[in-house]
């Protein structure tokens, strides 16, 4: 067995980053911007007023001032402002020529064309400058995930589309006699596929294209049938089978169709027979059949590859600290992905941690990450946890 940071390793290893795709900028949200890009313009492109008030070249508590036009936004005054002159602006037209400040339309009395400068006349000019936001060329850099305030952000820079990581393909392929599809009828002696549909949705919240491929039965026809299915995927999952009982077939099917193996076990709790490789063009990983299990090898390996996949970097599934809310009893020799939630008192790890109890998974919403060998450890005492 294998230590889950060399697995990591061994899996950053054998992911590629994928090429990108140029898409219209309403289609880049949620996607990982590939390359750098600049500015197209200035913003804001012109000298612009930041309040409704008066363009003037200069402003003192008792000034009388004519009113010679109007400026709005998307429709600037066209002469200039001079000296004893004001033009009535609004928020975002351009200041007119020659003048200096904005006084808001709270501090002015207004008699017909003429306003007067009252004592409550107050600091500031009013003004956003040109290019006070961003100049031509201004460089949003990659790799990131584009969410709502970059995309407002690429708009104003006039980027109309976007190179975004292609999404990864992902082949998803549960195995057994025992499983069913949600809605069918089981058997006396089966049960429905349910770790298939968890990892589709987390596949499509990283930002993943899975795919569902049937349920490949315990035999070698069935399996090679479903991988023959693959065709385009940059990765494939398989849901099972990864053990070494006389009924999990997925590595030696795998290995006769020319898989390239990097590993198989790693030493941990809940998730050890994980196996990974290559298989033809694409990427394989093999997780157990254990519902806990595989949704915890889905936040702990699958997660990271699909990140470094779009480009995101090679790195852990994010970890956070928080202090116990009751204590917990020493962990045994492998490294140990306890379901806990988190609470006003601390994290609260579950008593029961069977890697078959999903209603445990679906109330945790955390997992405290338990060293080999950690001792005993005591209400109070801060632990590592990663966040679901």
């Amino acid at each position: 067995m294998i230590s889950v940071s060399e697995a990591l390793d061994r899996l950053f290893a054998l992911a590629p980053v994928l090429e990108p795709d140029l898409v219209p900028l309403r289609e880049a949200g949620g996607r990982v911007l590939a390359r750098s890009v600049r500015a197209r313009r200035d913003q804001p492109p012109f000298a612009a007023s930041a309040m409704d008030g008066y363009a003037v070249t200069e402003a003192a508590q008792g000034l009388r001032l004519r009113v010679i036009g109007e400026a709005a936004a998307g429709r600037r005054f066209a002469g200039r402002v001079g000296a004893g002159e004001a033009v009535r602006i609004f928020t975002g037209a351009p200041v007119p020529e020659g003048a200096k400040t904005v006084v808001i339309q709270e501090d002015v009395d207004r008699d017909g064309d003429t306003i007067l400068l009252t004592d409550r006349l107050g600091p500031g000019p009013n003004i956003r400058p040109m290019g006070g936001d961003f100049t031509s060329g201004t460089e949003l850099a990659a790799p990131r995930l584009l969410g709502p305030q970059e995309i407002a952000l690429l708009a104003a820079m006039n980027v109309a589309e976007v190179p975004v990581t292609r999404r990864p393909r992902v082949a998803l392929i549960s195995t057994g006699d025992e499983l069913v599809m949600p809605g069918e009828d089981p058997g006396p002696d089966q049960i429905i596929a349910s770790n298939t549909f968890g990892l589709y949705v987390l596949l499509q919240q990283l930002g993943a294209e899975p795919r569902l491929l049937p349920i490949a039965h315990d035999t070698d026809a069935a399996l090679r049938m479903v991988f023959s299915l693959v065709e385009d995927a940059d990765l494939v999952v398989t849901i099972g089978g990864a053990s070494v009982g006389d009924h999990d077939l997925v590595a030696r099917v795998a290995g006769d169709l020319g898989m390239e193996q990097a590993f198989h076990t790693v030493a941990m709790r809940p998730g050890k027979p994980l196996m990974s490789g290559r298989i033809g063009e694409a990427m394989m990983l093999g997780l157990p059949g254990n519902p806990v299990s595989a949704m915890v090898c889905g936040h702990v390996f699958l997660a990271p590859v699909i990140r470094a996949m779009l480009g995101l970097g090679k790195a852990p599934a994010p970890r956070r600290q928080m202090a116990l809310s009751r204590g917990i009893e020493a962990n045994g020799p492998r490294e140990h992905y306890m379901r806990a939630r988190l609470t006003p008192q601390g994290i609260e790890v579950f008593d029961r941690q069977d890697s078959a109890l999903l209603s445990v998974l679906g109330a945790a919403d955390a997992l405290v990450v338990r060293p080999p060998r950690d001792g005993a450890r005591a209400a109070g005492e801060m632990v590592e946890f990663v966040p679901l």
